[in-house]
């Protein structure tokens, strides 16, 4: 992660799509009080999150801390997701980003919940998680896959937390055909090793694809868009 987020399609496309999310609701300079809950090696943190305010990053990963303390990273706390160790209404903005689909977040129901409770009133639990379970694969057993998600489902989770559903919707649509292509050729030829599609090289195509998948920022914050690779949620709390 440390070595292609910067320059891989699939973060700098989603960063643009973020980004159209928060400005939904925020300005950048809003001066929030911000937890990245999930920060991995610390990019988002380090630079669109922090647009919007001070950020504290959370992860369980002592590896994945060691390279947010590399990006300068000025906040940073080692627990999990499931067990958080700050005071109800701490923060008024969560991001978590790829996180809690993970075999290292045995209850997801509990996570949500604890994410919940951190917010003031008016806060808002920002999500991205991996769509559709029938689209497992390779990718999904190099990162510990342990569920992935429908719109429907995020809803139910928001609610059951106390949160109320503002936004919901599925994002990476216009590739979404490469994704059925790759998984189904998997199943016909299951590959020698297994690794994140993430170490796949696009070469060429890096640039390209991550055009794509910024043309789906303003649909993915605003309209919403019908499916997708991923799905992404923000729930605010009454």
């Amino acid at each position: 992660m440390y070595h292609v987020e910067d320059h891989h399609w699939w973060y700098r496309g989603m960063e643009t799509i973020t980004r159209a999310i928060l400005d939904r609701w925020y300005s950048p300079g809003s001066g929030l009080r911000i937890l990245d809950a999930g920060c991995g090696t610390g990019a988002a943190m380090t630079t669109y999150l922090a647009a919007y305010g001070g950020v504290v990053g959370l992860d369980l990963s002592r590896i994945a801390l060691f390279f947010c303390r590399k990006r300068k990273a000025p906040l940073l706390t080692r627990a999990s997701v499931s067990h958080l160790p700050f005071a109800s209404r701490s923060f008024d903005l969560v991001a978590s980003f790829d996180v809690l689909y993970e075999r290292g977040v045995p209850d997801d129901r509990a996570a949500f919940q604890e994410l919940a409770r951190l917010l003031v009133p008016g806060g808002r639990l920002v999500l991205r998680l991996p769509a559709y379970d029938w689209l497992r694969g390779q990718h999904d057993e190099a990162v510990e896959t342990a569920r992935r998600y429908t719109r429907r489902q995020l809803s139910g989770l928001l609610r059951d937390s106390g949160l109320n559903v503002e936004h919901l919707s599925y994002a990476n649509m216009l590739l979404f055909p490469f994704v059925l292509l790759k998984r189904a050729a998997e199943r016909v030829w299951p590959p020698r090793c297994s690794g994140s599609d993430l170490t796949l090289e696009t070469g060429a195509f890096n640039g390209l694809f991550r055009t794509i998948l910024r043309l789906e920022a303003p649909l993915v914050a605003h309209l919403g868009l019908p499916y997708g690779s991923s799905v992404v949620a923000v729930g605010v709390k009454p």
